[in-house]
């Protein structure tokens, strides 16, 4: 007999295996097993930690004009009609409610145990060589340049400017990618997080080194 875990992740492959943003059931399948390292390793309670990690980006607000309600509201439909309990989807709305990074300047601090590990996981995911990837597969998406070198980065203070924003892919290595090293919450999720994260500045150092072929 499946479990709720299983059912949960059967609907949200079927959902999001075709997407092409970098948000895709691979995106969310290795936040799903990271999450599972994590949880395993801090104590934390797997169920609601991979039932988290499973829907948070059900309904990503980058993709429902900033509009940040619907992916909790979507997250309790789909848990409810699985037979979840009360307990159970509010530990998991709360996850997916508070996971998204909203600027430099913004806090989004995590009220769990459980909800630590997801962020972390999920973090991990936007890091690294895969991050890389991902920053490059959703400016592409987004219709958005590579590089635009006549501007420069900007370290929104507020989720309003950080939604609005429309700056080049490069950018956001700076506006964001570089900075989830420091904000990881766990143990774990901190060291795995130190090789991603050396490996992203080799990347920029030897992009721009090559970008700039005039030199």
């Amino acid at each position: 007999m499946q479990t709720l875990v299983d059912r949960v992740a059967a609907h949200i492959k079927a959902r999001f295996l075709a997407e092409s943003s970098g948000h895709d059931w691979h995106h969310i399948n290795r936040v799903w097993q990271l999450t599972r390292q994590i949880a395993s390793q801090e104590g934390a309670n797997s169920e609601i930690a991979e039932l988290g990690a499973l829907v948070h980006d059900i309904a990503d607000w980058k993709f429902h004009g900033g509009d940040d309600s619907v992916g909790p509201r979507e997250a309790e439909a789909l848990l409810r009609r699985e037979g979840a309990t009360a307990e159970v989807i509010a530990a998991v709305v709360d996850i997916v409610a508070t996971i998204s990074y909203k600027g430099a300047g913004v806090t989004t601090a995590m009220r769990s145990p459980e909800g630590q590990c997801v962020q972390d996981a999920d973090r991990l995911d936007a890091i690294g060589a895969i991050g890389i990837a991902r920053c490059f597969a959703y400016g592409g998406h987004a219709g958005r340049l590579m590089h635009d070198p006549d501007e420069p980065p900007v370290l929104h203070q507020t989720a309003a400017a950080y939604k609005a924003s429309k700056g080049a892919s490069l950018n956001h290595f700076y506006e964001k990618l570089f900075l989830l090293k420091d904000r990881m919450n766990t143990p774990t999720g901190r060291a795995l997080a130190e090789p991603r994260h050396r490996f992203m500045e080799d990347f920029v150092a030897q992009f721009l080194a090559e970008w700039d072929v005039s030199a």
